[in-house]
Parts: C-alpha cells; structure tokens; sequence
C-alpha cells in the first residue's frame, strides 16, 4: 500500500483548512490538530465545518489524517484518548467556571490534581460535586495575600511532589478600586503577581518535562502594562482596564519564565480561554449589559480547552514562550479593532524582562533558575 504525497488530495478542503497526508501537516486559520497514527482516518471536526468524507481521500492510501480543536472543542475532546495517569498537575481557582471544568477534565483522564483555592469550604463543595471522578485534593491560597502565596508554596514544596504542569486559572475581573493588604491593585495582584510568585516558590518542583499555563485573556488587547503606574496611584481607576492590565502581565510573565527555563526543558505559555460565562464574566455583564451582546459565549467545557491543549497536547516548542486562543497558538495582531491575535507588546521580551524584575522588587526577592530533575519521577511526559 503505497503512500500518497500531498498533492494527491491538495482539491480536499475541509474549510480553511487542508487535510495532511503522510505526516506532513497542512494549516488553516480557524484551528489547529493532532496527528493520529499512520494508516487511520481519524475524523475532522471544526465548528460549522461538519465532518470530512472518507471517500474524499480513497480506500487504499496510507493516510495520517488529524484531529482538529477550534472555538467549540471541549476539555474533554481535546484529552480524548490522552492518559494523563500519573501526572501531578496544580490548578488555581477551582471552585467554579473553567477552572472547576479543567481540574474535572484532568482528573478524569487520570491526572492527580492539587487545585489551590481562596476558600476551602466553597472548593470542597465544588469538588465534592464531582463525585468519584479522578484524584483531587485542594490547598489554601489567597493570590491577593503575598503572606498566603507564600504559606501556600511553602506547604506544597514540603511535600516535595514533582509536578508535571501548573496552570495559573485563578482571577478577578472587573471589580471596584481596592488595593490589597499588601499596598498592591486588585487585578494586578490577584491575577498576576500572586501567580508570579506562586510558580517561581515552586519552581524547584518542576521537571525538564514540565510546563506552565497562564489562563490571560483577549482583553490583554486593551491595555499594555504601565510599569511607572500599575497601582492606578496618579490616574483615573477603570476596571477594565486594570483587568487588561493584570492580562497582559501574565502573559509577559509566560514569555519571561520560557525563556528562563526553557534550556531546562520547562517551557510556559499563556492563554485566552474565550469569552465563557462564569461568576466572573457575570460581574462585567451586570456593570454593562449591553458588553454581553459583544461576544460568542462559550461555555465552561469550551473554556477549559486550550488550557489543557497547551498544557497536554501541543508541543512544547509549538506553544513554549507564546500565546494560544482558540486550540492554536495565535499570530501577532495590532490591528486595534481585530477580534484575534495578540499584542506585540505582550510578547516583547524586553517588556517581559522589566515587568519580571520590577515583580522581583514588589514581593521582595530575586528568583534565580534553579535545575530540575532529568526525569519526572514517573519517567513519563505530557503527551
């Protein structure tokens, strides 16, 4: 049976995108893939594209086809077939909304998830409603509190479990002007300096195979970081814009850690969810009701996908250093009314540098690379 090049099936088009024959991969815009082994015809699904005939492609060729994960993958499409047994993976807000769905996700593909909440109580329940369905455990940790980020690090790394992925989910979302015990804005310390110091205390838990995914969001778009005035002390306060803010911290945070440790073999990236209708979003859509007529809402299942494609699925050098939306690491868009894309200034690594050192001064410590583990104690990887 022999192989058939490309251009044997170049008029099969399945949207945007054409299918891949013989493990050379062919792209499109509105989504990314797989691989599925030699000699399987694995089905192509996409939102509004349907499925793909096998008879397009013939009886008798050796075909590599792939799966392909857009807007309306769920968490569970893109870890289908995955077996994450083994895998110690840490989860920031897991109490409700994507973060809930992505612990979910995980362990029920076999991963042992340590989901980090505010409020154990609310996380119990949470979890508890999960029933039997994978392994968790929760841990304390207030991101607004630098004191209980601490605590929180420092109870995890006692334990001296590796583990495999992080995924910084946690966050607040256009909430009033406050400033935290520790002097700091709301948005930018509960969504990214708490992060920052979080991953950096258990940076000595990573392994050359693991990674670190900062759930951001498109609204990073609005605003870049202003490093002479992040706390909103000498201009007029905007939630959003603070929220913007706080968004495009993480993702600089992302580029910075990557290319720290990524000569280590721990690679991070960032990541927007979408617009998914949580407890979170539901804050913005009451302050503005005619803001929700703006979106596609996705939902929470939809939310959790490119976390988990980023964190389990795509290559490490695919999405290391970068940003995913949508199932697909997204191309750099400055165009200020474009709906996709990224910010160059969110991935400029001279900005990630200063944003890392001015972090370093507000927490109070220098974080140097430390080096990890040759191999994860289970002598495995994210697939």
């Amino acid at each position: 049976m022999a192989p058939v090049s490309p251009a044997a099936i170049a008029g099969v088009n399945v949207g945007n995108l054409i299918v891949a024959v013989d493990g050379r991969s062919a792209g499109g815009k509105n989504g990314m893939w797989q691989e599925g082994p030699i000699g399987q015809i694995v089905r192509l699904r996409l939102a509004n594209i349907g499925l793909l005939p096998t008879s397009a492609i013939g009886a008798n060729q050796c075909v590599r086809l792939i799966m392909i994960y857009g807007p309306t993958s769920t968490a569970n499409e893109v870890l289908d077939g995955r077996r994450l047994t083994g895998k110690r993976i840490l989860v920031t807000g897991v109490s409700s909304g994507v973060g809930l769905e992505t612990a979910r996700a995980l362990a029920s593909h076999g991963a042992i998830v340590v989901g980090a909440v505010r409020d154990l109580a609310k996380g119990a329940t949470a979890m508890g409603a999960l029933g039997s369905e994978g392994s968790f455990r929760l841990v304390e940790l207030n991101l607004s509190s630098l004191e209980s980020v601490n605590a929180c690090g420092a109870a995890v790394l006692a334990e001296g479990n590796p583990f495999d992925l992080i995924i910084a989910n946690a966050g607040v979302m256009a909430v009033p002007f406050g400033l935290t015990v520790d002097g700091f804005e709301t948005h930018f310390a509960t969504n990214y300096l708490g992060h920052y110091l979080l991953v950096n205390r258990m940076a000595g838990l990573l392994h050359q195979e693991s990674r670190v995914v900062m759930v951001s969001s498109a609204g990073h778009r609005g605003a870049d970081v202003d490093l002479e005035d992040p706390n909103f002390e000498r201009k007029h306060y905007d939630p959003l814009v603070a929220y913007r803010q706080s968004k495009t911290a993480t993702i600089l945070f992302a580029v910075e850690f990557d290319r720290r440790y990524k000569d280590r073999g721990i690679r991070a990236a960032a990541v927007h969810p979408g617009a998914v209708l949580t407890e979170t979003t539901q804050k913005l859509i009451d302050a503005q009701p005619s803001a929700a007529l703006a979106f596609t809402w996705m939902t929470v299942a939809q939310g959790a996908a490119t976390s988990v494609w980023a964190g389990c699925v795509a290559s490490a050098d695919e999405v290391g250093g970068h940003y995913a939306e949508d199932c697909h690491v997204a191309e750099v868009n400055d165009d200020p009314i474009a709906g996709t894309g990224v910010r160059s200034y969110a991935l400029d690594p001279d900005a990630a540098k200063a944003l890392w050192l001015a972090s370093e001064k507000m927490v109070g410590e220098a974080f140097q690379r430390r080096m990890p583990p040759l191999r994860p104690p289970h002598a495995g990887r994210v697939p």
